[in-house]
C-alpha cells in the first residue's frame, strides 16, 4: 500500500460521497469505484481491506458528518467528543467497504471471469446487513443516491433499492474489467444489454397512466424551535402556531391535515389536569373544522413498581373528534430514544441526558380515512415516524397489510442546516416507487412535501421555515412484487456472492 494507492481509494470515497446531497452529482456513481479498483488491483485481502477502510472513511465522512450537530447542540456533549462519536461512527460503517476490498480480492482469485456478477452482488448483500446489524443503519445506501434519474429507479418495484445499488456496482466493474482486458468485448456488450432493460422497464413505468381517485393532503410545518419544544412557556405558542396554519391550510379544503412528530408540547391522552384539557381541545378543534387530523404526539404508560415507559406515537382524529387509530413507532432510535445493552453502555446514558426510555410498538397500523371533501372511496393509510422510512422491509410491510397512502411524520431539527434533512427526503422517493404509493412527508422543520407512487417529487418545502403544502394524491391500487415478497433479491445477491467467496480449486 502506498500513497498512490491511498489516493485512489479516498478518491473512490469522495466521489461517492458527491453523489448525494448537498452536492448531489448522481452521474459520479456510475464510475466512482473505478480508482478504487485499480488501487486493489494486484494487492494482498488485507491490504485490500485498510484501503476499502479509506474510501469507507471519505465515503461517509462525507454523508453522515451531521450525527456531530445532533450531538453536540442536542446531546449536549462538548465538540471534540461529539466529534469523536462521529468519527467512531464512521469507522463502524467504513468496515462494510473494507470487507468488500478484501472479499473483491478473493472473488478475483476465485471466480476472475465473473466479477461483473460476484462484486456487485457481495456489495449489494453488504448493505442488507447494514440494515439489519446492530439495529440496523442504512443510511446513504449507494442506490439513494440516484432518487431523481426516474427511469432507473423504477426497478426499485422489484428488487427494491438494493437492485439500484447492485446496478451502479455492476457497470463500474464493467467498465473496469474491460479496462483491464480491451479482449473482453463481450462486457460492454452485455452492460449496453442490461442498462437498455432497466431503462425500457423504467420508461414503461413512467408512461403508465394514473390509478383512479384523489385524495387531498395538506401537511404542516411548524418550524419549532427543539429548545422551546417543550418548554412550558412556549407550550401555547407551539399549539397556536399548528392551529393557526391549520386554519390557513383548510383553505384548500382537504380530507386530511398532517402535522409532524411529537407536533404536540404535552402527552396526548395522558394523565393530569392539564394533558386531559389539551387532548379534549384539540379534539374539539378537529370537531368544529371537520377535517381529519394525523399527528405525532409522546404517550406514556406507568408500568408495575411505577415504572414510566415513554412511546413515540402517531394519533388519527376523525372529522367526528374522535380517536380512530393510533400507531406505536416500531423502530426505535439507539441512542436517541433508548440505550442499548444498558448494563454494559451505563456511562452513555449519564453523557447523553437526552436519551429517553422509550418503548417500541408492536402493530403496523392501518387506518381507514373518509373523503369527507372530495366524496370519494376510503382511503387506507399508514404513518411511519422519523428515521422509519429509512428501512424498506419495514415500509413495505404497512403497504403489504394494505395501505394504499403512506406518510412520514419526523422532527429533523436534530440535524441543523446540514445535508441530513435532505438525505433523509431522497429515501421516502425511493419508498413511494417501491410499493407504487404515494408518500406525504411532514417534518418539523423540513423538508416536507409530496412523492407520487413513480417517485415524482410533487412539491417540498424550504428548510427552517413556517409553512403548509396541500397536494391532490393518488392512492395505490396494487401491490408489487416488493411489496409482496420484501428483498428477495438482495438476499439472493448474498448467497450468491457467499458461495462464490468459497474458493474454486484453480483459487486454491
Amino acid at each position: 500500500m502506498n500513497s498512490r494507492s491511498l489516493g485512489l481509494a479516498a478518491g473512490s470515497g469522495l466521489l461517492l460521497a458527491a453523489t448525494f446531497p448537498f452536492i448531489d452529482l448522481h452521474f459520479f456513481a456510475w464510475v466512482a469505484f473505478i480508482p478504487f479498483f485499480f488501487a486493489v488491483y494486484g494487492e494482498s485481502p488485507k491490504t485490500a481491506f485498510w484501503l476499502g477502510a479509506v474510501m469507507g472513511l471519505m465515503f461517509f465522512g462525507g454523508t453522515v458528518y451531521w450525527v456531530t450537530n445532533s450531538v453536540y447542540f442536542y446531546g449536549h456533549i462538548p465538540l471534540l467528543p461529539a466529534s469523536l462519536i462521529t468519527l467512531l461512527l464512521c469507522a463502524y460503517l467504513a468496515l462494510y467497504p473494507a470487507v468488500f476490498g478484501a472479499a473483491v480480492v478473493a472473488l478475483r482469485r476465485n471466480y476472475p471471469n465473473l466479477m461483473f456478477l460476484t462484486v456487485p452482488a457481495l456489495w449489494t448483500a453488504l448493505e442488507l446487513a447494514r440494515t439489519y446489524v446492530f439495529s440496523g443503519f442504512p443510511w446513504a445506501l449507494l442506490g439513494y443516491s440516484q432518487y431523481s434519474v426516474l427511469p432507473v429507479i423504477q426497478m426499485a418495484d422489484v428488487t427494491g433499492v438494493y437492485g439500484v445499488s447492485f446496478l451502479i456496482v455492476f457497470i463500474n466493474t464493467v467498465l473496469m474489467e474491460f479496462l483491464l482486458d480491451r479482449k473482453k468485448y463481450y462486457l460492454p456488450i452485455m452492460m449496453a444489454v442490461v442498462v437498455g432493460a432497466v431503462l425500457g422497464y423504467g420508461f414503461m413505468r413512467l408512461r403508465e397512466p394514473e390509478g383512479r381517485g384523489s385524495f387531498k393532503v395538506s401537511v404542516v410545518q411548524g418550524n419549532i424551535e427543539q429548545d422551546r419544544k417543550w418548554d412550558t412557556a412556549y407550550q401555547a405558542d407551539v399549539i397556536a402556531t399548528y392551529t393557526r396554519l391549520t386554519k390557513e391550510a383548510l383553505r384548500d379544503r382537504p380530507d386530511l391535515v398532517i402535522w409532524p412528530e411529537t407536533a404536540t408540547p404535552f402527552y396526548f391522552g395522558g394523565n393530569g389536569k392539564e394533558n386531559i384539557a389539551l387532548t379534549a381541545d384539540l379534539r374539539k378543534f378537529v370537531r368544529m373544522n371537520k377535517t381529519a387530523l394525523l399527528f405525532g404526539s409522546p404517550t406514556y404508560e406507568v408500568r408495575p413498581g411505577r415504572v414510566v415507559r415513554l412511546r413515540n406515537s402517531a394519533f388519527f382524529i376523525a372529522r367526528s373528534g374522535a380517536v380512530e387509530a393510533m400507531y406505536h413507532k416500531l423502530h426505535l432510535v439507539p441512542f436517541g430514544e433508548y440505550v442499548p445493552l444498558k448494563s454494559v453502555l451505563f456511562f452513555v446514558e449519564k453523557m447523553v441526558q437526552a436519551i429517553g426510555d422509550f418503548q417500541p410498538g408492536s402493530e403496523y397500523t392501518v387506518m381507514t380515512i373518509q373523503n369527507g371533501q372530495s366524496a370519494g372511496r376510503p382511503v387506507k393509510l399508514s404513518t411511519v415516524i422519523c428515521y422509519e422510512i429509512i428501512f424498506p422491509d419495514l415500509v413495505r410491510r404497512f403497504v403489504d397489510r394494505g395501505a394504499s397512502v403512506m406518510t412520514t411524520m419526523t422532527n429533523d431539527a436534530w440535524f441543523g442546516r446540514t445535508s441530513a434533512p435532505y438525505q433523509h427526503f431522497t429515501m421516502a422517493v425511493f419508498r413511494a416507487v417501491e410499493n407504487r404509493v404515494p408518500v406525504a412527508r411532514v417534518a418539523n422543520t423540513g423538508v416536507s412535501g409530496f412523492i407520487d407512487a413513480k417517485g415524482r417529487v410533487l412539491e417540498k418545502s424550504h428548510i427552517f421555515t413556517e409553512t403548509y403544502l396541500a397536494q391532490t394524491l393518488t392512492p395505490g391500487n396494487r401491490k408489487t412484487l416488493y411489496t409482496r415478497y420484501g428483498d428477495v433479491f438482495a438476499y439472493a445477491c448474498s448467497l450468491l456472492a457467499f458461495v462464490m467467496l468459497i474458493p474454486s480449486r484453480r483459487g486454491r
